[in-house]
């Protein structure tokens, strides 16, 4: 049985770990409150500039369009992967990890063994993981949620998108947490690039007569960078949102944890000072008894 200076002691650290995880829930509750505003925002937004673009698309002739759906063979893949930069979040990061690996194993193992599937990655938790991996990882913007803002994304879009209009890559994926709810994340991985009609907007109704000024051409050329930026910008907010509810519920039940591992302590602190002055009685009454 330990003793009570021990258990004195465990008692002790586990309040203050306790009181810590308390304070860091608060902080992600607040953080939590502003990126999800943001991204129920961001969603609608993005969502019908979706709708006109593939209804603006639709009857494109083949001179009209951009490169940006150019369907090449596949021989280098770059992969962008949304993590945080900051752990105790739960599963969060490795989640994304997990998957960005799983998908590389599935569709790309041939381009992997070759070297042509790189890494891009918007957080320091993907950054360390796969470089320590030992997997290609190029040029990162694991400072982007510092003062997360559309320029910062746009940045970061802007390079990709480039990348893959000078040839550097035939495929780019977007893996990312989906913010649903505090206690819910959905891990995602999403082809980027080339673009590809998405089949959701199958359903919408027919072509929409729009009057196009100056011309239908510049238009396509001015909306698909945009669409795509926005794109890129609104999985960055949804891994936001998703890590500060990560983090929240990985708090809160730490902060569960630690009342009862506390619970458990201060029962043994309590019976082993029963024990103890129990056999301090005994010694005491031995002894008497010795004088007699």
């Amino acid at each position: 049985m330990p003793n009570l200076k021990e258990v004195k002691s465990r008692i002790s650290s586990v309040i203050s770990t306790q009181q810590i995880t308390k304070a860091m829930k608060m902080v992600a509750a607040s953080k939590l409150r502003r990126a999800q505003n943001t991204i129920l925002q961001m969603r609608p937004f993005a969502k019908k500039l979706n709708e006109i673009l593939v209804n603006v698309s639709k009857g494109l002739d083949a001179d009209e369009g951009q490169g940006y759906g150019t369907e090449r063979e596949i021989e280098n893949v770059l992969i962008v992967v949304i993590t945080s930069d900051r752990g105790l979040c739960g599963a969060f990061n490795s989640n994304v990890c997990k998957l960005t690996v799983a998908l590389i194993e599935e569709n790309y193992k041939y381009q992997f063994d070759a070297g042509d599937v790189h890494i891009l990655s918007l957080g320091k938790k993907g950054f360390d993981f796969f470089r320590r991996k030992k997997y290609r990882v190029i040029s990162d913007f694991t400072d982007i949620f510092r003062g997360l803002s559309f320029e910062k994304g746009r940045e970061s879009a802007d390079f990709v998108m480039n990348a893959f209009l000078q040839g550097e890559y035939d495929k780019v994926y977007i893996v990312y947490n989906e913010f649903k709810n505090v206690a819910t994340q959905v891990v995602r991985a999403e082809q980027f690039l080339p673009v590809t009609p998405d089949s959701d907007m199958d359903l919408l109704p027919g072509i929409i007569d729009y009057i196009f000024q100056p011309n239908k051409k510049v238009i396509i050329e001015e909306m698909i960078p945009k669409s795509l930026k926005i794109q890129f910008y609104k999985a960055i907010l949804e891994s936001n949102a998703a890590e500060h509810g990560a983090r929240m519920t990985a708090m809160e039940l730490a902060t569960e944890n630690a009342g009862e591992l506390l619970g458990e302590l201060r029962l043994v602190y309590n019976r082993t000072r029963q024990a103890a002055i129990t056999k301090e009685i005994l010694e005491i009454v031995a002894g008497a008894e010795a004088l007699r």
